[in-house]
């Protein structure tokens, strides 16, 4: 082979590799985030009437400064009657906080007041990257400080997270204090690393063990943190506050497995609900009752003190996650309610 042949294949498979890492890149940290208004748009399409709900009730729009500088947007929903118990909503990646509406009802029947927050980069909070639980499990302390700055020291917080939500406030759990009575973690990830092998590698069809080091190179160059760094499966198995994962059985974007690893490696009391036939963050529309049934039956239990270790259900099966046309080519992460 002529060398300047040799020499053109190996600029563009570097030039191909640099488009693969940036494109994951970006896939990954930066993908356009939805506004308020398009998240309930988004919303209706698929047949919620959240804003018939959500307009009336009386809310506060509140802000605050996270420990690096950026402005976090939340909205304060105070419950029907004075309360000590408080819940923050933590939406998925590339929606904001009106994605949390659905899941209100459940705890305001529970007399819980609710903050529902924008993520760091998401619908009215600043930020230029999303990373995954690393700086976002400060802003969920930032929050939980403002709750007991404003509302008093004795408050009994709960958190529940969906997706990228989900796993954030497992990765909160080394930062808790007292006052945090139990997590909630709707379809998380238990492992960045093996989430972004998953998705680079089922969903989009590219090498990850070529490419995943690279992504991996840009993360620390760029942002200052490795996929290593985050691990929910970490934090759960160092916590003793009461923990609760939901997942559906057909989520291709995050595998149910990760779910029941988390559960087997939690140290305190847990609960496993896994939704048959549900897809990636629609567990609670594929079963309301259920859903409804089992979290507050859960959360009853946390503050009556009476929640203790308990059998997990049937595990779902070990699977090869498909390959079917409706899975190629799908943007990392992006997830109809991520």
């Amino acid at each position: 082979m002529e060398w300047w042949i040799a020499a053109l294949i190996a600029t563009f498979a570097a030039l191909a590799a640099a488009c693969i890492t940036q494109y994951a890149f970006v896939q990954m940290t930066q993908m356009k985030a939805l506004s308020h208004q398009q998240t309930f748009e988004a919303l209706e399409r698929v047949g919620a009437r959240l804003r018939d709900f959500f307009d009336p009730l009386p809310k506060e729009d509140v802000q605050i400064q996270s420990h690096d500088g950026l402005r976090l947007s939340g909205v304060v929903v105070k419950a029907r009657h004075d309360s000590a118990k408080w819940v923050i909503l933590v939406h998925g990646y590339t929606t904001s906080l009106p994605a949390s509406i659905p899941f209100m009802e459940i705890f305001r029947e529970e007399g819980f007041n609710l903050l529902l927050i924008d993520q760091r980069r998401h619908g009215k909070s600043e930020g230029k990257y999303t990373t995954y639980g690393y700086h976002e499990k400060h802003d969920v302390a930032a929050w939980i400080q403002y709750l007991k700055d404003n509302y008093g020291g004795n408050l009994m917080i709960g958190l529940h997270g969906v997706s990228l939500g989900g796993s954030t406030v497992l990765e909160y759990l080394p930062l808790s204090g007292p006052e945090v009575k139990f997590v909630i973690a709707d379809c998380p990830y238990s492992d960045l690393t093996r989430l972004m092998h998953h998705q680079i590698q089922k969903l989009n069809h590219i090498p990850a063990a070529l490419f995943l080091p690279l992504v991996d190179k840009r993360l620390r160059r760029r942002i200052g943190f490795t996929l290593s760094q985050v691990s929910p499966l970490r934090s759960v198995q160092k916590s003793s506050i009461p923990l609760m994962f939901i997942h559906g059985t057909k989520d291709h974007y995050i595998p149910p497995e990760m779910s029941e690893e988390l559960f087997a490696a939690a140290a305190g009391p847990k609960r496993l609900l896994l939704v048959e036939g549900a897809t990636h963050g629609f567990a609670l529309d594929a079963d309301p009752l259920l859903y409804k049934k089992s979290v507050q039956e859960f959360v009853r239990e946390v503050l009556s003190g009476c929640v203790g270790p308990s059998e997990a259900p049937e595990p779902a099966l070990e699977r090869e996650w498909p390959e079917e046309n409706d899975c190629v080519g799908l943007p990392l992460t992006e997830a109809p309610n991520a």
